[in-house]
């Protein structure tokens, strides 16, 4: 009989802007590690497929779903989850919009929405609702929020634009 010890790794991710040195399993994913390991939960378990979008996190600024990357994979690169938007309780303009438009119901899939909804204005800060739909479209609400979503992504373009020019 083989070894049945599970085979761990040292790994450093960098996480909210932080270096974290972990012990992981090859085969566990990003999703498993940020709520299990870091204990950062705002990325959802859900559908393990990278179907809902409940697990969004932002990897080097692009919108992942972290359930279908491994995170030895994930070394080099910056991670954001939604715990890490907000900065010495100040919340990121995204946040602000969320919440100004009604962008949360159930709240279930906020996370992900506001990180998908990131991704695409660090991309292209002033999309059309085509666009904001289509940025969206891995993601699911059950609350069928989506006006006020939409809404809120419209409104935190303007509050990031103005931010830009006022530095």
């Amino acid at each position: 009989m083989e070894n049945d010890k599970p085979t761990f790794r040292i790994i450093r991710l960098t996480v909210n802007g932080e270096t974290r040195v972990l012990h992981v399993q090859p085969h566990w994913t990003l999703s498993r590690v940020l709520r299990r390991e870091l204990g950062l939960t705002g990325a959802k378990e859900a559908c393990g497929e990278g179907a809902c979008g409940a697990c969004t996190v932002l990897v080097d600024n692009v919108a992942t779903p972290s359930c279908m990357i491994l995170a030895v994979e994930q070394e080099g690169k910056s991670i954001t989850t939604i715990e890490g938007l907000s900065k010495d309780g100040v919340l990121h303009p995204i946040q602000e919009a969320w919440l100004e438009e009604y962008g949360a119901q159930c709240g279930f899939c906020s996370p992900g929405m506001i990180l998908s909804a990131l991704g695409l204005l660090y991309k292209t800060p002033d999309p059309d609702e085509e666009r904001i739909k289509e940025a969206l479209g891995g993601n699911l609400c059950i609350c069928s929020n989506y006006e006020h979503i939409i809404a809120a992504v419209k409104s935190a373009a303007r509050k990031m634009a103005k931010e830009v020019r006022h530095g």
